[in-house]
């Protein structure tokens, strides 16, 4: 084959590549603008975004040693994606973050706190302990945990939630569960918002069919003068199992085997999808009929650009985007990229700073930030 045409081909071949990683980009950017009912499968390219922000950038590095002019593909995909880009990584070097809050802001801490590892309380009761450490440290205000286990009767409770109001110097809470998803006779397995401040309306909404991730909570707090709507919820988790992520972690598609695990992955990934959609739908209703500023926190189990993270988000500011920096993983396992847990506010509050403790507890981080309502 002749020099000149072997380089014309690999050229193509270049070029042709960068442009189906660009498209692949713009629609895992874009994916909320599409029904997960019939493009469910356009979330896979929201999780694989930041890969294919980090493919476009390789390309632009590469036609800048070979043909400069070729790098109009990747830095025109990048500046049509400008606002999802910034959801996935700010354009920000660093964010401080200041234990000492203002008076007037509101700190908010949102945690799924992973059961406070109740089926290790016999061998690490230290473990709760220095998870309470970590929220007291913070000194929240409000503080709103999701997969919380908890017992609001029975006294002799390993986790009874009278205990961790006191321990948290927040009297007021407001539980939310599905008694018919007992962790056992003592205890509940929901969602839970501590406060210090008075909870003057307390609601918990269901969807169908009623599971723990499909109900979610909301409760009206009064701040001096002021009244806020605080909304907490847990959005339908993937229900990987430990196979699962032992596959993901080293995929091969070897035998049958392999072919069906990868299925049971997809079929997780779908009805994730899907069941969310349904979810943030009902859940961006309840936002809109609020007479007073919203604050939303939860974990989200879906990446920022997605139909979730968009629909639950809509008009309202995101803390980390807003004063975070980095990625802003939230999830230490699976991917390094993860940032599945939020805090989102009404464009009424500033977003006066925002932080998540990498401190390895559970398997997810703390995200905090301090809101001002503007007057």
């Amino acid at each position: 084959m002749p020099k000149s045409l072997f380089r014309r081909l690999t050229k193509k071949f270049f070029i042709i590549t960068n442009l189906i990683i660009a498209v692949l980009f713009l629609l895992g950017c874009y994916a909320s603008w599409f029904n997960p009912n019939t493009f469910w499968f356009l979330g896979l390219l929201t999780l694989s975004a930041f890969y294919l922000l980090l493919l476009l950038l390789c390309f632009i590095l590469f036609w800048l040693f070979v043909k400069p002019f070729w790098c109009i593909i990747s830095v025109l995909t990048i500046t049509l994606a400008y606002k999802p880009v910034s959801n996935i990584f700010p354009f920000r070097i660093s964010a401080n973050f200041s234990k000492q809050k203002s008076q007037s802001a509101i700190r908010v801490m949102s945690w799924n706190v992973e059961h406070f590892d109740i089926l290790e309380h016999k061998t690490h009761p230290e473990k709760k302990e220095q998870m309470i450490g970590l929220i007291n440290d913070y000194a929240p205000d409000i503080v709103l945990f999701q997969e919380m286990v908890g017992g609001d009767k029975n006294e002799n409770a390993i986790n009874y939630v009278p205990n961790f109001a006191q321990q948290l110097s927040m009297p007021e809470y407001h539980y939310s569960y599905n008694p018919k998803l007992d962790f056992d006779g003592n205890h509940h397995f929901g969602i839970i918002i501590f406060s210090k401040y008075p909870i003057i309306n307390k609601q918990t909404v269901g969807t169908y069919p009623n599971d723990y991730n499909s109900i979610f909570q909301y409760a009206d707090i009064v701040k001096d003068t002021d009244t806020v709507r605080v909304f907490n919820l847990h959005l339908q988790s993937l229900r990987f199992s430990s196979t699962n992520l032992q596959y993901i972690e080293k995929p091969t598609v070897k035998d049958e085997k392999d072919i069906k695990e990868t299925k049971n992955i997809v079929y997780k990934l779908k009805t994730g999808f899907l069941k969310r959609k349904i979810q943030a739908d009902r859940i961006n209703e309840e936002i809109a009929k609020s007479p007073y500023p919203v604050i939303v926190c939860g974990d989200f189990n879906d990446v920022p650009n997605s139909y979730a993270y968009c629909t639950v988000g809509k008009n309202l500011q995101n803390a980390f985007v807003q004063k975070g920096a980095g990625i802003g993983r939230t999830f230490n396992a699976i991917s390094p990229t993860l940032r599945i847990d939020n805090i989102f506010a009404d464009k009424r509050f500033t977003v006066l700073q925002y932080t998540s403790n990498k401190k390895n507890l559970v398997d997810h981080y703390p995200v905090i930030a301090d809101l001002q309502l503007n007057k």
